[in-house]
């Protein structure tokens, strides 16, 4: 809901730490860095160390912004890139709610609510890749042509990086609330797929 309200912020913060990553480290590096550190987060939430699974959690979000950020700063940005920082994120987004139950809840009610959470996630990257695709068939701005954060055009919704990121910190911070956290991220998602269900019925009818 607020990512390209907030990019100028986190251009502002994350940019001016580029001229100090040294030349060996591509913007892949760091990919593969961030990756690597969300799977530990999540191995460590699946042994109840809060306190670590936080930490690599945060190394993951920030190397996450670093990892874009990089790529600009040295003209380097790339499809495949943006490819696998996107196949990254989506992985590590999956595993957060899943390590955090199998660590804290064995409740049949709990895992179902991340069932449907889960769910949630496959039908609403369904969507955000429809969207991309409408939008590339229509000749719409293209997301290198807009302030999108990704390399594919995501149109705006209630749930987007920031709200997931802040709803799965919560997730990992307070794995005991697992149960409640997760209906109400599936609630959120499920009004971010009617939301841009709305603009690619839309777009499709006018096309």
């Amino acid at each position: 809901m607020f990512d390209i309200q907030l990019r100028s912020l986190k251009d502002a913060l994350v940019d001016p730490c580029c001229r100090y990553v040294p030349s060996f480290v591509s913007p892949l590096h760091v990919t593969v860095a961030a990756f690597l550190c969300g799977l530990v987060s999540c191995v460590f939430a699946t042994k109840q160390e809060v306190g670590l699974s936080l930490v690599f959690w945060a190394l993951n979000r920030l190397l996450d912004c670093l990892d874009g950020a990089l790529a600009r700063h040295r003209k380097t940005a790339s499809d495949l890139g943006g490819f696998l920082d996107l196949l990254g994120d989506f992985i590590v987004y999956s595993l957060v709610p899943i390590a955090t139950a199998s660590g804290y809840d064995d409740k049949s009610a709990t895992w179902r609510a991340v069932a449907v959470l889960e769910a949630t996630f496959h039908v609403n990257n369904f969507i955000l890749f429809y969207v991309a695709a409408v939008a590339e068939k229509s000749q719409v701005k293209s997301a290198k042509e807009s302030k999108e954060l990704t390399s594919l055009m995501m149109r705006p919704a209630l749930m987007e990086g920031l709200e997931s990121a802040m709803i799965f910190t919560l997730m990992l911070a307070f794995p005991n609330s697992i149960f409640t956290l997760s209906w109400a991220m599936a609630a959120l998602v499920s009004i971010g797929i009617v939301q841009r269900t709305f603009w690619v019925v839309g777009a499709l009818a006018a096309g």
